[in-house]
């Protein structure tokens, strides 16, 4: 087979390929010759097959696993492993699933179950199908140190993390999510790449110290050499999305893609994809995390964007957890003045900050979207997701203070949203576990490192160090899983049936995945805390009131409740009991709602 990698610095490169795992016999050495045609390539035939181990050496370094290695059997700083996609036994065919119409389901492989791999989460599968979510969407596989990780400091970006499953695990997981009728989203990491185990810069020059980031020096995309390191992260995106039957990716972080070349990383990104996708025949996309509110992320390339399906809409999320919490630290300080205004208006027009004034910043920030020319898809709505929730202080989700009924008004406007609805795992019965960010660091001054600085980090704002989670202490990884046993037990069976109803509206009525923005409208009321999203036919109103009733016009006379929290089940399940209030209930001619405090109703007018 033929072995190539990219080394334009080196004077030698030399192949190591071992016939045994355990390496006990040596290797076969090979020298790599030059390619003529193609400046800073080396490359060499060999006799190799599925599973050898192989590793390169360049100039008199120590052998090093292939930046383009689909397998680290070892770990990242082991050798690479031969890996013959040909000879997966795929049993599903697979005609893809766009994202229009899609509901995402957020997924951290290693604690969706306890045993935190693959096949573990491919058993859970049936849950998700029947929930009503349309696709998975996996946190970051790439391999990292250790064991336990959110996986955002990987370091090789082709290959797949070994305690999962390594590749044919990821595998078996595609094909079973297929099989249930679920698409899979894989969240990629081309912004940074890990502190411990980076080998790259022994080839050649992927970063560059004419930029930086939050997370070290930046990934090369405008300075000398970066036309390969482009096509190396383009290459590694369109084989996630060709060999492993992906049907989507999830681009963390863009606005840390630093790029001052004529032609956008991105829209170069997209416009493979799309050329991907032609040629499978089967419909591919990408979603971008992006803190810019720029619609030139989302923006058609022949309309001058960079041609990227849809972004993440943080926007909806801030208002949502202000509306909810109260809260207003940080970046929720401008959506916390009036919160149930600032989720109206991300749910008519995207972005609260479209060149507006952001406190946070210091700065006006974004820009505002054009509601005739901008699907409704290409944003995603969420109440949680890893960051929000892992990035606090002690990892907790909005069960953890929220009410069953505020939980249940957050999960109407998620669902019942213009946009593409996103759950974080667990979300959907009111998980109570944490989730705390974690690490597992081979190396014990870096695993240091991250220790006291995320006690410092909170120190800031008044923690004691005491009460922040060790991320390196396995038991913080351990609580962070999902505790299955939950589902059965009040209030979250009963929240779990609230969900399931949405997402079963949601499939049934055209109005919720209606496309065009400029059919949402929105009535609200600041001081009593409701707000009624009009979608078509539908109306879905919510009362984040603790107490008072809020009555709400529908001026229809002909009304049909479609759903409605709390029923008489969901108040057994509140702890409140049967009695403790009414019900949502519609009255008179021309259809006058009372909803009661913390409580959700969907309904057809006409």
């Amino acid at each position: 087979m033929r072995f190539e990698v990219w080394a334009p610095e080196a004077e030698r490169v030399a192949l190591e390929l071992y016939d045994d795992p355990d390496r006990t016999g040596g290797g076969l050495v090979v020298p790599l010759e030059r390619e003529p045609a193609r400046p800073g390539w080396w490359q060499a035939e060999a006799e190799a097959r599925d599973g050898d181990r192989y590793a390169f050496r360049v100039g008199d370094g120590p052998p090093l696993p292939d930046p383009r290695a689909v397998r680290l059997p070892e770990g990242p700083d082991g050798p690479a492993a031969v890996v013959d996609h040909a000879a997966f036994p795929w049993r599903h065919p697979w005609a893809g699933r766009p994202l229009p119409g899609a509901v995402l389901y957020e997924m951290h492989v290693g604690t969706f179950t306890p045993e935190g791999t693959f096949d573990a989460a491919a058993e859970r599968l049936d849950h998700l199908a029947e929930l009503g979510v349309t696709h998975v969407e996996l946190m970051p596989v790439c391999p990292f140190p250790g064991r336990h990780g959110w996986g955002y400091e990987g370091v090789a970006l082709w290959a797949v993390h070994e305690p999962y499953g390594g590749p044919e695990g990821l595998k078996r997981f595609v094909d079973a999510a297929h099989g249930h009728g679920l698409g899979v989203v894989l969240d990629v990491v081309h912004n940074h790449l890990g502190p411990s185990g980076n080998h790259l810069p022994a080839f050649g020059p992927y970063f560059t110290d004419t930029h930086s980031t939050p997370w070290g020096s930046a990934v090369n995309l405008d300075a000398p050499g970066s036309d390969e390191v482009r096509a190396y992260l383009v290459g590694s995106a369109l084989a996630w999305l060709r060999d492993f039957r992906v049907d989507g990716l999830r681009l963390d972080a863009v606005h840390a893609l630093v790029d001052t070349r004529s032609r956008h990383f991105l829209a170069e990104l997209s416009e493979a994809v799309d050329a991907l996708a032609a040629h499978l025949r089967r419909p591919l996309f990408l979603v971008a995390e992006s803190d810019l509110n720029d619609p030139r992320t989302t923006t058609p390339r022949d309309r001058g964007g960079h041609g990227l399906t849809a972004q993440w809409n943080d926007d909806f999320h801030h208002a949502l957890h202000a509306a909810l919490t109260g809260e207003d630290q940080g970046y929720y300080a401008d959506f916390a003045r009036q919160p149930v205004t600032a989720l109206a208006t991300t749910l008519t027009r995207g972005f609260f900050h479209a060149g507006t004034y952001s406190s946070f910043r210091g700065r006006h920030h974004g820009a505002p979207l054009d509601p005739a020319t901008t699907p409704a898809h290409r944003l995603l709505a969420y109440a949680q997701t890893h960051d929000q929730i892992g990035n606090r202080a002690l990892g907790d989700r909005l069960a953890a203070g929220v009410s069953p009924g505020l939980l249940a008004c957050a999960a109407a406007l998620v669902l019942c949203s213009p946009y593409t609805p996103m759950l974080f795992m667990g979300e959907e019965w009111g998980a109570r576990t944490p989730w705390q960010f974690f690490t597992d660091h081979t190396d014990p001054e870096l695993a240091e490192a991250v220790r006291t600085g995320r006690r410092r980090e909170f120190a800031s704002h008044g923690w004691q160090a005491a009460d922040i989670p060790d991320p390196q202490d396995a038991a913080t990884r351990d609580r962070s899983c999902l505790d299955w046993s939950e589902r059965k037990a009040a209030p979250h069976a009963a929240l779990l049936s609230w969900y399931r109803a949405l997402l079963a509206l949601r499939r049934t009525e055209p109005d919720l995945t209606d496309p065009d923005l400029r059919s949402a409208q929105v009535t609200w009321d600041e001081d009593a805390r409701w707000l009624c999203l009009r979608r078509g036919r539908l109306r879905v109103a919510v009362n984040l009131h603790r107490e008072r009733v809020a009555q709400v016009a529908l001026d229809a006379a002909d009304v049909t409740v479609l759903a409605a929290w709390p029923g008489p089940e969901s108040y057994r399940a509140d702890g409140r009991g049967p009695g403790a209030g009414p019900l949502p209930e519609v009255t008179g001619e021309r259809g006058l709602l009372r909803l009661p405090g913390e409580s959700a109703v969907v309904v057809r007018v006409g």
